[in-house]
């Protein structure tokens, strides 16, 4: 079985998308969670419109919400895990790059550092998925 769960920033422990998600509204809320739940019940293998590649093993999961565009960046990793990496409200019609270098960024602290990888190697589930 597959399992999402959130990337944490080394040393601060911080959650991007959890953070992320916590600061929108509950309707948007259990929209993201049930696209993540429909991510994680296809092993991480979406096609448009639910999910894009991006660069690399990185892709984004596409929420839409009214006007509201969500975007998670996550890569499947050993183990059946699924990484959200980092998300965004996205508003021109463009993917900035600003936010896939951040995407990136976390995708390296995991891969280049031992013990962080380790660390994701036996990470449990994120919420009820």
């Amino acid at each position: 079985m597959y399992h999402a769960v959130f990337f944490a920033n080394p040393g601060s422990n911080k959650a991007p998308v959890r953070d992320y998600i916590n600061r929108v509204s509950d309707k948007e809320k259990a929209k993201i969670f049930k696209y993540v739940d429909y991510l994680v019940d296809h092993r991480g293998v979406l096609d448009e419109p639910y999910a894009k590649h991006i660069t690399g093993k990185i892709r984004e999961l596409r929420v839409g919400f009214a006007r509201n565009r969500h975007r998670i960046f996550f890569f499947t990793f050993i183990g059946r895990k699924i990484v959200l990496l980092h998300a965004f409200l996205k508003k021109t019609q463009k993917t900035p790059q600003i936010e896939i270098r951040k995407a990136q960024a976390n995708y390296q602290k995991i891969i280049n550092n031992p013990n962080l990888y380790e660390s994701y190697l036996s990470f449990k589930k994120t919420h009820g998925l």
